[in-house]
């Protein structure tokens, strides 16, 4: 998982249409799911944080954001795209299920967006990493996940999820994946095909993970299990299905 990530930090943002935009829409969105479940908590800790997404997003809402990932070049670009915004966010390499130990507590919430959790192949793992939220948080802190449907997704072999055609700075690119499912999980490949559109050379970039296509009531019963309340999903709030959970008040 961590060289996917290195190696695709650079070219990440041609997954998106348009990747100052979605940072703009996904601020909006995850600061209204925000406040309305927890107003008046302002201090972020992103888990997952990739490059910058909803880290950058939600600082530009105002919001107090720490931040951290697996991949150290997506972590270093980050870091970049933040000052190129003028935002000040703190960012660093850490695996989730180490977060308290890296990060500390008192957090007023913990967010992992962009379907990361589902990354931990097994629900031990998983467990582990929600354990690690809810340490990191204050007590009445919120825990907010967001993740792929997978219950809605068809199971098979050569499955192509296609992004749809970038172009920029000369050069037309075709972002698409291909999942092999095995079971519960899944082998992802990310094709990204580049063309300069004044040569017309192609270069392929192929990068390869791993995926558990957990459901989202398996992760609710584990986000439960690990100690939170009032757990639920919420629909059409965001791109994604959103878990959220709350820790006990003291």
């Amino acid at each position: 998982m961590t060289g996917f990530y290195d190696d695709l930090a650079p070219l990440f943002h041609l997954i998106f249409q348009d990747w100052d935009a979605s940072i703009r829409r996904q601020g909006e969105q995850l600061k209204r799911i925000l406040q309305a479940e927890w107003p008046g908590h302002s201090a972020v800790l992103d888990l997952s944080c990739g490059i910058g997404t909803q880290a950058i997003a939600l600082a530009q809402e105002g919001f107090r954001v720490t931040a951290s990932d697996l991949s150290t070049q997506a972590v270093e670009r980050a870091r970049r795209e933040a000052v190129l915004r003028g935002q000040d966010i703190a960012f660093s390499v850490c695996d989730m299920r180490q977060a308290c130990g890296h990060h500390g507590s008192g957090f007023d919430l913990v967010i992992s967006c962009d379907n990361s959790v589902p990354h931990l192949l097994d629900d031990r793992d998983i467990l582990l990493a929600f354990h690690q939220m809810v340490a990191c948080l204050r007590p009445g802190g919120g825990c907010l996940v967001s993740v792929r449907d997978y219950d809605q997704e068809p199971r098979g072999r050569s499955l192509v999820k296609p992004y749809g055609v970038r172009e920029e700075n000369g050069k037309r690119y075709l972002p698409f994946q291909v999942w092999d499912f095995e079971g519960e999980h899944y082998d992802f490949t990310l094709f990204l095909v580049e063309e300069d559109l004044s040569s017309r050379e192609v270069t392929t970039h192929v990068m390869r993970s791993r995926y558990y296509a957990v459901g989202t009531d398996r992760l609710l019963a584990l986000l439960r299990q690990a100690g939170f309340q009032k757990v639920s999903r919420l629909d059409g709030a965001y791109y994604q299905p959103v878990l959220i959970g709350t820790k006990a008040s003291a």
